[in-house]
């Protein structure tokens, strides 16, 4: 039996195309939701692009039938309808003027006019469903914009393997050692391993693992550091192999604060940016024609508050993106001794750009070395307009903390940074590191543990 959908506004503005995602069974869009969705079209964020999104859509549908009468959604699809209130199916417990009762109330008045046909309330508003659930509506959330089911099922880019103590050996023999595929480890490109003997659990060694048919790789530890930067745990020395790794186009640092992403991160650009940058001036007065690996490096995140909103800032659009890049600003002052004439002088030559996300569509950035920084703050549809701009020898670095989410309309299941790891953990020029321990005092570690 057919099963019949009632989808909420937030589902809508979570993701357009989500009226396709319920096969042969028919979807019911409540009038109330339309007006909200109305309320959000002027947006310039994500939110605002799903609401002007699914909009036009709701236009072309309407082209090819009645929204009252119901319209098909394609082949082997079910029937789309917009319906109005059943205010007078409310319970007296609930308030007729309330919009999220109105919508309950629209996937009630269904229930009730249905004998056997099954009417869920789909929303990803927790507490809607709760109400939903308690006036005998069947609620679901929307799992189809949810990358995992639960934080702790993120993918971590590491695993130890029990190995022979022989195999240890010969990997810091400098032999070439390979894990078998019939081991069924279930690896993944660039995924590293702890190879733990089986006879003595402290005899390790830590490597890279690249594909079945090719050894494993020893990580790059870079003792005398990055611009000053050392690794200070394995997961930082991973995190340094990745992104001083050119083959490796994308890469994602999770951790939680004071970890040390973002320092890696810049630490890694600079070292591949302005140290070539040297080098090509050196050369173009030498007349020698070298070329750098990534001629400049740009920094950005979202703007996006934590807590209640300042308003609106004013003067030039660098005067307002100064708040939000100040962090940013710390970390490159740190790692150019303080000195602000040194990255003013980058800057002003275009070495180094902070940029505003909001003015990224349309960019095509090739040969390029991209942090984006709070990268938990962004939809899947906001890291795939991102992803998207990369052109020819360009390298993007996403950091981020999952606990730290401001996005009132995603969550640490359905972040866009989270659909990112998750997507392209199978391909070989993605990497993924999880930064477990904190390395910015003391204190800071006792807080992101215990607060």
């Amino acid at each position: 039996m057919k099963k019949i959908y009632v989808l909420d506004t937030s589902v809508c503005l979570s993701d357009s195309n989500c009226i396709f995602d319920y096969d042969n069974n028919d979807v019911i869009i409540p009038l109330k939701v339309l007006e909200e969705i109305d309320g959000h079209k002027k947006r310039q964020d994500a939110v605002g692009a799903q609401a002007r999104s699914v909009i036009r859509l709701f236009d072309e549908l309407r082209e090819k039938g009645s929204l009252q009468k119901g319209v098909r959604l394609g082949k082997g699809k079910g029937i789309l309808k917009v319906a109005p209130h059943g205010v007078s199916d409310l319970p007296d417990d609930l308030n007729c003027e309330h919009n999220d009762h109105i919508i309950i109330s629209t996937a009630l008045a269904e229930k009730n006019s249905q004998e056997k046909r099954k009417v869920i309330l789909v929303s990803r508003d927790i507490n809607m469903r709760v109400i939903a659930d308690s006036i005998g509506v069947l609620a679901e959330d929307y799992d189809k914009n949810q990358a995992i089911r639960k934080e702790s099922e993120l993918y971590s880019g590491f695993v130890e393997h029990l190995v022979d103590e022989q195999m240890v050996d010969q990997f810091y023999s400098g032999e070439s050692v390979f894990i078998d595929k019939e081991e069924k480890v279930g690896l993944l490109p660039n995924q590293f391993i702890m190879l733990v003997s089986n006879t003595n659990e402290k005899k390790t060694a830590l490597c890279r693992f690249l594909g079945y048919m090719w050894p494993l790789q020893k990580v790059q530890e870079y003792k005398q550091g990055l611009w000053g930067v050392r690794a200070r745990n394995k997961e930082q020395s991973f995190a340094l192999d990745l992104l001083m790794d050119p083959d490796v186009q994308i890469v994602s640092l999770i951790g939680k604060a004071g970890s040390g992403k973002t320092l890696l991160a810049i630490a890694a650009g600079l070292e591949q940016v302005v140290s070539n940058q040297t080098v090509m001036s050196a050369a173009f007065e030498g007349k020698i024609n070298l070329e750098g690996e990534y001629k400049r490096l740009i920094v950005s995140r979202p703007v996006q508050p934590m807590g209640k909103d300042i308003g609106f800032l004013p003067g030039t659009m660098e005067d307002k993106m100064k708040p939000w890049l100040a962090p940013i600003e710390d970390n490159l002052k740190f790692l150019t001794g303080d000195d602000n004439s040194t990255l003013e002088m980058y800057m002003e030559k275009g070495i180094i750009e902070m940029e505003a996300l909001t003015y990224i569509r349309g960019r095509s950035i090739a040969n390029a070395f991209i942090i984006i920084d709070e990268a938990q703050n962004l939809s899947r549809h906001e890291v795939k307009t991102i992803l998207t701009r990369a052109g020819e020898g360009t390298k993007i670095v996403l950091t981020g903390d999952v606990e730290q989410i401001d996005n009132i309309y995603i969550n640490e299941t359905s972040t866009g940074l989270v659909h990112a790891v998750e997507r392209l953990k199978r391909f070989d020029i993605a990497g993924h590191v999880t930064l477990k321990k904190g390395e910015r005092s003391k204190l800071a570690t006792v807080a992101a543990k215990n607060l």
